[in-house]
Parts: C-alpha cells; structure tokens; sequence
C-alpha cells in the first residue's frame, strides 16, 4: 500500500514508540506518515463499531489517522511532525474525558 520514496530525502532518523513498539522514521515526516512507513495501517478503532481505520487523505480532512499522541488523543497524525522519543498510541474510540491537553 504505502512505500516511501527511497534515498531521495536523506537525514537523520528519530526514534518514536507506537503501542509501547520501537520505531524510526526520517527527520521532517509526519507521525502518519511515519506509522505507514514502519507498516502500521491502522491507528485507530471507531467509536461505534471498533472497525480498525489508519491514514487515508494525509492532509488532515478526514480524521481517519487520529491518535494519542504523548498522553493527548484526537490528535490528526497528518498534520503532526514526527519528533524524537514521541510515544504514539492506538485510539480506540472517542478521546476520554480525563485527557489531558498541554
């Protein structure tokens, strides 16, 4: 499905967790973009029917690639720049109340 264009960007790399797993990606990718990257497709469950969904328009229209990001859900992983240590985590359902924004 996803395959980035090899050698054409190159740079350092950062180091992220997605679900407790450790990841790399390049400097200067989105979160989603780097979850595709490392052959995540899904990032998150619906609230309604806990269908498994992941990035789809990857320019922040459709809410599909929404995540906790550091503790901080409902976050569009699209629009997000991928930052060192990062822990990324599966959405599952609707943000929960006590979530705290910084």
């Amino acid at each position: 499905m996803f395959r980035p264009i090899a050698e054409t960007r190159p740079g350092p790399s950062l180091g992220f967790t997605f679900d407790g797993r450790a990841m790399t990606a390049r400097a200067g990718d989105t979160v989603a973009a780097a979850l595709l990257a490392n052959g995540v497709a899904a990032c998150r469950q619906t609230p309604v029917s806990g269908a498994a969904r992941g990035p789809y328009c990857m320019m922040g229209v459709c809410f599909e690639c929404l995540v906790v990001i550091d503790g901080i859900g409902n976050r569009q992983g699209c629009l997000v720049p991928l930052r060192e240590g990062m822990r990324i985590e599966t959405q599952a359902g609707r943000r929960q109340p006590d979530e705290v924004r910084s």
